[in-house]
């Protein structure tokens, strides 16, 4: 093992009791704060081993709890000789679940029965009764997006004064950025507006993964589905999960109608609120368009992930991307002029 993975295997011995033999790096997720590692012990068991440094400890304790109360799909983890949900070192917490799968929704393979099991976590989570402790450490939906709204301007100041002394990502995002600036500009002002209307709009609150989509899905060859990282939990309208069924997240995965209905066979009946399937939309894409664009006009990141998130980019900004989902949303409530 290399001298990171000596120091990784003291710290599991030391929080778990685990006799680390093999960990290899996992490169999934975009948390550039967070390393994930497949990890065998002694005993020949594997585990997902999880160092982050972002995000708060809230995401341990929901899936504790959900998979306490039986929820399906969701891995408890482990805890420490102490009773605790992960160690903390140098800053960041160590965090341990059994190894689930690592065939990924992602990579295709969702079949119909994977979708409505997918369907039954999602409503056994929202059907959850909360607790004391998870009701103070999670966040809430207040439908304000201040910080969203302030990095969607300073992109915009910044995208907008590129010029031809920029190396070549950061003309290219700026292009993109500019032909699109008259929509995203919109659709943070429509999103304001409907965060105020939502204000005054009492909702049931319930707890939410936060960013369930196919990325954050891992499948069984029998049809269950297990779904990972917590970490952006919150208490929130189930819209907030709903959006990425009934709208969709990933331009190059869209959901089609027969995979829609799958998923709500497994749900079960529902009447989402389309003001507030709106505006989630309308968050989310704002915050994706805003973060991918500044990964591409940073001149510090290696070259290969700004190409990557150019693409992604585009892939938002397309006519089946999350800015024209959110677009279309608005549009369908009479919101977009």
């Amino acid at each position: 093992m290399t001298t990171v993975d000596d120091r990784l295997a003291g710290w599991l011995r030391a929080d778990f009791g685990l006799v680390l033999v093999a960990a290899e790096p996992v490169p999934y997720g975009a948390d550039d704060a967070a390393r994930l590692w497949r990890a065998t012990t002694a005993d020949g068991a594997q585990w997902a081993v999880k160092l982050s440094g972002g995000g708060t400890p809230a995401g341990l304790l929901v899936t504790a709890h959900l998979a306490g109360q039986g929820v399906p799909g969701i891995a408890a983890p482990l805890t420490t000789g102490d009773g605790r949900l992960c160690g903390v070192h140098e800053g960041r917490r160590l965090s341990v679940v059994p190894w689930l799968s690592a065939d990924r929704a992602l990579a295709g393979g969702m079949s119909a029965a994977h979708w409505r099991a997918y369907g039954e976590v999602l409503a056994a989570t929202h059907g959850v009764a909360t607790t004391d402790e998870l009701t103070a450490l999670l966040s809430r939906e207040d439908h304000t997006h201040a910080a969203i709204g302030a990095a969607t301007r300073e992109t915009d100041r910044r995208l907008r004064a590129v010029d031809g002394s920029a190396d070549r990502w950061t003309r290219e995002v700026a292009a993109r950025w500019r032909a699109a600036a008259a929509d995203v500009s919109t659709l943070l002002d429509r999103v304001d507006r409907l965060g105020a209307e939502l204000r005054d709009r009492p909702a049931d609150l319930v707890v939410c993964h936060g960013d369930p989509h196919l990325g954050n899905l891992l499948l069984d060859p029998d049809g269950r589905v297990w779904l990972i990282d917590w970490d952006d939990a919150v208490l929130a309208p189930r819209e907030r999960d709903l959006m990425f069924v009934l709208g969709g997240v990933l331009a190059f995965a869209p959901v089609t109608p027969a995979q829609q209905a799958a998923f709500f066979a497994g749900y079960g009946p529902v009447d989402p609120d389309p003001v507030r399937l709106a505006y989630h939309l309308g968050v989310r894409a704002l915050d994706d368009i805003c973060s991918w664009a500044r990964d591409v006009a940073d001149a510090d990141r290696p070259e290969a992930e700004r190409v990557r998130a150019l693409e992604i980019v585009d892939g938002l900004l397309s006519p089946v991307g999350l800015v024209s989902l959110a677009r279309d949303a608005l549009r369908d409530l009479g919101r977009w002029d």
